[in-house]
Formats: C-alpha cells, sequence, structure tokens
C-alpha cells in the first residue's frame, strides 16, 4: 500500500465522529472550546507582541525614550499572558489527544477480541503484520499526529486571518505574492515527494515493528534456542531483519535531505523579502523602520499558516503511512471473513452449521482447511452422551486437533451439522498450557477469574492434581510470576488441569493434555475428571488413555473414521 487513500480518510473520519459525536462527546467537546479559547486568546497576543516589536524599533531609531519604555512595559505585560496561555495550550492539546487515544485504543483492543478476530486474522490473514504495534504505537501516532495537524491548520487559518491584516496595510504586493509562492511550493513538494515518502514510512513502521518482534520472539522461546544452541542462527535472522529496516531508512533519509534541501532554500526568501519590499518607502521616509520588522514578522506568520503542507511534509508522509495501516487493520477486524474466503476460488463455499444445543453431536461433518484445499474428515457423525469420555486417535496430520478447532468454532470450513452448547460451557486444555500473566490464584480460575473461591479450595485443587506444595512454594495464591518459566511443563499441564476441578465446565476436551505426564500423574488426572459431571473429548497417542474412556475415534488419512467402545478401567467410578 503506497498512498493515503480517500477511502481510509472517510473510515477515520467515521471513528472520529464516533468519538466527537458518541458518548464522550461533551468531555471531548468541552475540552476542544478550551484549546479554541486559548488558540484565539495567544494568536491575538501573537499579533500585539508583533506589533510592539515595530513600535520598539522604531522609539530606538527616533531616540524617544518615552515611548520605548512604555512599549516595553506592554510587551512585558503581554508576555506574562502569553506564555501560560500558550503553555495550557500545548497541555490540553495533548490531554485532547491522550483521551482519544484511551477511547480509540479501547475500541480497537474491543474488535481484536469480539468474535477471536485475534485469531482469525493470525491464521488467516498473514499480511495484516504486527497487530500488536498498529494498537500501541499506530493508534498512539495517529490520534496524537491528527488532533494536532488539525490544530495547526485551525492555529494557520487564524494567524493568516489576524496578520494579514497587519501585512495588508503595509504593502499589499507582498501578500498578493505571499500567496502564489505558497501555493507553487506546496504543489511542487507534494508532486515530488508525496508517493515516495509515503512508501518509504510505511515500509519503515512495518520493518521496525518486524524487528521488534524477532526481539520478542528470542525472550520467549530462550530456553529451547539455548537447548538448540541455535544462536547464531537467531542472530542471523535478527540481524536480517534490522538491515532491512536499516537499508529502508537510508533511502528514506535520502528523500528527506533532499526535501530538506528545498524546503529550506524555499523558506529563506521570507526572511528577506518584506525588508527589499518595504525599504523604499522607510528610505522614502515614508514610513518608520520599525515597519520594515513588524512587515517581516506578519510576512514569516503567514507564509508559515499558508505553508503548513510543506513544512509538515515528512510528518504528514508519516501520518497518512499510519493511517494506512491503521485502516487495513480495521477493514480485517470488520471484514475479516471476506479475505479468508479470497483465499479459495471465487466460488462460494459451504460452511458447517452450528446449531445451539445441551449436548454434543455432529451430523454428516465434512471438516476441511480453511483454504477449501484439503478435506480432513469426511462425512462424520457421532453423538457423546453425557458424563462420557470419547478418545480421539489417528496419524498425525488427519485432523484430530483440526476437529477440535470445528467444535471450538475457529474452523467452519466444511460441511455438515455440529449440534454444541455455548462455548462458555466447554473448557479447551490444549497440548502447551496457556499461562497468563497474573497471580498463581488467576492461572487456577482462568478463564473465569472472577468466581469468588477460597484458598481452601483452591488448595484442595492443587492436592488433587499432585502440586500440593505449589503455593508454599511462591508465597501464597496470590504470588505473581512468569508461571511459564518458573513451572515445568509437566507442572503447567497439571495446573491447567486444576481448571477443570474448579471451573466445573459441562465440556471439556484435551488436546494431548497430559503428554508431558508419567502415566501414574496421567491416571491420577484422568481419574479426578471421570468423577466430574463433565463430559469430555481427548486427543492423544497414547494407548493408556483407551483406559479412561468410553469410545475411540479413530481417524485415518484417507478422510475415513471408526467409532469403537473401550472397556473402562476398573477404577470407574
Amino acid at each position: 500500500m503506497e498512498r493515503v487513500n480517500f477511502r481510509a480518510f472517510r473510515q477515520f473520519w467515521a471513528i472520529a465522529k464516533a468519538y466527537w459525536f458518541g458518548d464522550e462527546k461533551w468531555k471531548a467537546r468541552g475540552l476542544l472550546v478550551l484549546i479554541g479559547v486559548l488558540l484565539l486568546g495567544y494568536t491575538g497576543l501573537s499579533v500585539v507582541l508583533n506589533n510592539k516589536r515595530g513600535v520598539l524599533i522604531s522609539a530606538l531609531s527616533a531616540q524617544d525614550e518615552a515611548r520605548f519604555w512604555q512599549t516595553v512595559l506592554v510587551f512585558i505585560g503581554v508576555l506574562v499572558a502569553y506564555a501560560p496561555l500558550l503553555a495550557g495550550y500545548e497541555y490540553l492539546q495533548k490531554r485532547l489527544g491522550l483521551e482519544w487515544r484511551r477511547w480509540l485504543t479501547n475500541r480497537f483492543v474491543d474488535d481484536y477480541f469480539g468474535d477471536r478476530a485475534f485469531y482469525k486474522i493470525q491464521q488467516f490473514q498473514p499480511d495484516i503484520d504486527n497487530p500488536d504495534q498498529r494498537i500501541a504505537e499506530d493508534v498512539k501516532s495517529f490520534t496524537q499526529e491528527s488532533l494536532a495537524l488539525l490544530l495547526v491548520v485551525v492555529s494557520s487559518v487564524l494567524q493568516v486571518v489576524a496578520f494579514s491584516g497587519v501585512l495588508w496595510g503595509i504593502s499589499k504586493n507582498l501578500v498578493v505574492f505571499l500567496v502564489l509562492y505558497a501555493v507553487l511550493g506546496t504543489l511542487v513538494t507534494v508532486v515530488i515527494f508525496g508517493k515516495p515518502l509515503v512508501r518509504l514510512n510505511f515500509e519503515q513502521l512495518k520493518r521496525e515493528a518486524n524487528f521488534r518482534f524477532s526481539l520478542v520472539r528470542i525472550r520467549e522461546n530462550a530456553e529451547a534456542i539455548a537447548f538448540y544452541r541455535g544462536e547464531a542462527q537467531e542472530a542471523s535472522q535478527v540481524n536480517n531483519r534490522f538491515m532491512a529496516a536499516f537499508e529502508n531508512f537510508k533511502r528514506l533519509i535520502i528523500w528527506e535531505l533532499n526535501l530538506n534541501a528545498l524546503t529550506n532554500a524555499y523558506e529563506f526568501i521570507p526572511f528577506v523579502l518584506p525588508a527589499i519590499v518595504v525599504a523604499p518607502a522607510v528610505f522614502a521616509g515614508e514610513i518608520e523602520v520599525g515597519k520594515v520588522s513588524e512587515a517581516q514578522g506578519a510576512f514569516v506568520r503567514v507564509f508559515f499558516s499558508l505553508n503548513v503542507v510543506v513544512a509538515r511534509f515528512q510528518e504528514l508522509t508519516s501520518f497518512g503511512a499510519g493511517i494506512n495501516r491503521l485502516y487495513s487493520f480495521a477493514e480485517a477486524l470488520n471484514h475479516g471473513e471476506i479475505a479468508i474466503a479470497d483465499q479459495a476460488d471465487t466460488v462460494e463455499h459451504p460452511q458447517i452449521t452450528v446449531e445451539p444445543a445441551d449436548h454434543l453431536s455432529l451430523e454428516g461433518v465434512t471438516l476441511q482447511t480453511p483454504n477449501y484445499q484439503r478435506t480432513l474428515v469426511e462425512a462424520l457423525s457421532l453423538q457423546l452422551p453425557k458424563q462420557t469420555g470419547l478418545l480421539i486417535v489417528g496419524p498425525s496430520g488427519c485432523g484430530k486437533s483440526s476437529l477440535l478447532r470445528a467444535i471450538a468454532g475457529l474452523w467452519n470450513s466444511g460441511s455438515g451439522t455440529l449440534h454444541r452448547p455455548a462455548l462458555d460451557q466447554i473448557l479447551f486444555l490444549p497440548q502447551k498450557p496457556y499461562m497468563i500473566l497474573g497471580s498463581l490464584r488467576d492461572q487456577l480460575l482462568y478463564p473465569n477469574t472472577r468466581q469468588d473461591l477460597d484458598d481452601a479450595t483452591l488448595k484442595a485443587a492443587l492436592e488433587k492434581v499432585n502440586l500440593a506444595d505449589l503455593d508454599d512454594r511462591f508465597g501464597g495464591f496470590d504470588a505473581v510470576e512468569e508461571w511459564g518459566d518458573v513451572l515445568s511443563l509437566g507442572e503447567q499441564q497439571r495446573l491447567t488441569f486444576a481448571r477443570i476441578l474448579l471451573n466445573r465446565p459441562d465440556f471439556a476436551i484435551l488436546d494431548e493434555a497430559t503428554s508431558a505426564l508419567d502415566l501414574a500423574n496421567e491416571a491420577q488426572l484422568y481419574d479426578h475428571l471421570r468423577h466430574t459431571a463433565t463430559t469430555f473429548i481427548s486427543v492423544g497417542h497414547r494407548a493408556s488413555l483407551n483406559s479412561y474412556h468410553h469410545r475411540v475415534l479413530e481417524l485415518a488419512e484417507d478422510h475415513t473414521w471408526t467409532m469403537k467402545p473401550l472397556e473402562l478401567a476398573e477404577n470407574e467410578g
């Protein structure tokens, strides 16, 4: 994406309207009104200061001491009011930008986690790179820079109105020349530098994010890399991503160099031209020498107000690149299904129908990969009686975990009907346990961390999963640790198993959730599970799992399947 398109601006105008006319409109408008009042105040004082500077020089030239000191007093009085007005204006601008960022970040976070968009984007839309950076950095830049640019435009209009009158009274030719000069400079800058700078800024944001992400991956997988002794390869990957950002930035600063050379020469003339135009009238004694300073000050103010695009062109191109990234992200969040469908051909593909029920069953379900290029399971029909266990087995790649994704609603490409309860009644335990950021209590209760369970209940659950000393080891249930680092994989699997015992879901689905455990621990966990009212499905390769389930579903590589009953172990309750 190399340019800022009007559709992107329309999208974010809609987002802006939702803020300025939504629930927080009075707070937003109140801050904006205050900013406007301060802006009017300090713009008016700027005109007074510019005028008094000319009077000051004229008094010195005429050796009028009384007029000089009178002007100095006025000058000081205006400065006393001007300084806090400007400081207050800048503070309220940043505060409003911060409030807008809070609102927009919450909106993106809600959309990102709504309907599991975070998963769909990662799995099916790889072109949406680094969502974390888009939410954290691009939203921040958009809210701060868009507000700053808006206020710069408003301030420029006010200054043009305020100082043009001063300038027109001194020299009409200056005003005409000024307008033509500013328009010509803006057109030349946009035509020559617009597209390349937007493209390079867009690439820079992407490559910097990729570089940071590669460093985050090192931190998250430090132990595995150390075991593999993969330091050289990882260092090479990190360096390659840095060099990609480095090379793009070199091209970017070359374009910026050319832009700066043009703008520096372009912005030099306003400091000389007013004196040249006004000088003949001063030499002829028609106006005071202070008018030169006054005309120059007014000319510079009007020029830089008209010249806002050229003066801030680099900021505008960076801002435009950020808008493009946020726009594509917002499109993916709101229309993710379109992008998923586009991965296949244009023919409409069937999807598995999901029907609400108080049980779990499949009727003629054919499961395919999301791009519809491969069939995993064909015409599968089964019904799982309540409080029983189903074991799913088969060779790697036959679709065991994919079938669990279909039950969870993550994959829906295929046909047939799936009857299932609401997802909040189903608890999934993946092979690699997910350790959240939080306390030991949060780990045990996840995903329903708002449950009010006492420490004795939590302790009993730990004892059942052979982790009786875990709370004492780390200083209680409110201890906060990097649990993925301080616990072994086997301890993590046992800890997540305790979530079933505490949350007591109607259904539990375990994807090789005991693969890191010895047989004795596995038997103990399943024995506790079978004594609950939970209906469960397990995926695994171990023959020992047969002892804890009522049926086994065998999937084959040719898409076929068979269902067999199992004999439970003698300790079945």
